[in-house]
């Protein structure tokens, strides 16, 4: 396996530092992350429980014009189809409705089991690298909210996305389909066997972090395909891309990041 030395071009945040993202910055617990976010976001826009649908919505619109223009486009990423997809992909229906006032910060929210929903930046990044066409087959690992994966969707012919917590797994298959998204297909398993009856796949994008890149996966990424993933104890992870060429895989370090340990159907961390 060979190595490429990380990107100095990328930072993990290089958004502004205040007083709120340094207390966000300094949660560890999804708990108290839910109820800093309920507290401190939650008033700016939902405050008043007058406001009807039609104004939820347009608040909504304008929300997500200002996340994908902020935190997404000033931040590096240019391709007009991710962005289009990031912008046509609401957000706020994947987290809870207590938090859905918060649904376009640039970081992460609980959505329920110990787990997150990744901030918008690190979900159109990992996006970016793979380099989506409408001609690809993708495999995620890690389903969770289901937001990825729609916005995979939105770009690419299929789907497969495989998801450990059962509970979690079945919500975002029912999102999905009553979203629309057809073309994504959901399975409750161990994301770390990958999906072989549906193998090779064109890109393997992997939302939470085993300490080494599962073999199964390298061997179910065709030839010339890319992975992104996030390998490393925590406190320690490194988002990845691996590209596999003649059956070789190049390594090349983007951010570091903090994402959900890889775990199998024991609950043991891979």
């Amino acid at each position: 396996m060979k190595k490429t030395q990380r990107s100095d071009n990328l930072k993990s945040d290089d958004s502004p530092i205040t007083p709120f993202t340094r207390l966000l910055k300094s949660i560890s617990s999804p708990c108290a992350l839910y109820l800093c976010v309920s507290l401190f976001m939650g008033p700016l826009f939902f405050g008043c429980n007058a406001q009807d649908s039609e104004d939820k919505t347009d608040t909504f619109i304008h929300l997500r014009e200002h996340m994908v223009t902020q935190h997404i486009k000033n931040r590096g990423i240019q391709d007009p189809r991710i962005l289009k997809a990031m912008m046509a992909v609401e957000r706020h229906k994947f987290v809870p409705e207590q938090i859905q006032s918060s649904a376009y910060g640039d970081f992460p929210l609980p959505i329920g089991e110990g787990q997150t929903i990744s901030q918008p930046y690190i979900v159109a990044l990992m996006t970016e690298v793979i380099k989506p066409h409408s001609s690809m087959k993708v495999l995620e690992i890690g389903t969770g909210s289901g937001y990825q994966a729609a916005v995979l969707a939105e770009l690419c012919k299929s789907v497969y996305t495989i998801e450990i917590v059962e509970s979690l797994g079945e919500r975002s298959k029912k999102l999905l389909s009553d979203l629309g998204y057809d073309n994504v297909h959901v399975k409750i398993g161990d994301g770390f066997r990958g999906w072989e009856e549906n193998a090779p796949f064109d890109a393997i994008v992997v939302t939470c972090a085993p300490s080494r890149v599962p073999q199964p996966l390298i061997d179910q990424l065709t030839d010339g395909g890319r992975m992104i993933i996030p390998v490393g104890e925590a406190g320690a992870q490194e988002l990845v891309l691996m590209t596999k060429k003649d059956g070789e895989l190049h390594e090349h370090a983007i951010i570091p990041v903090r994402f959900v340990p890889m775990v199998g159907s024991g609950g043991e961390m891979y």
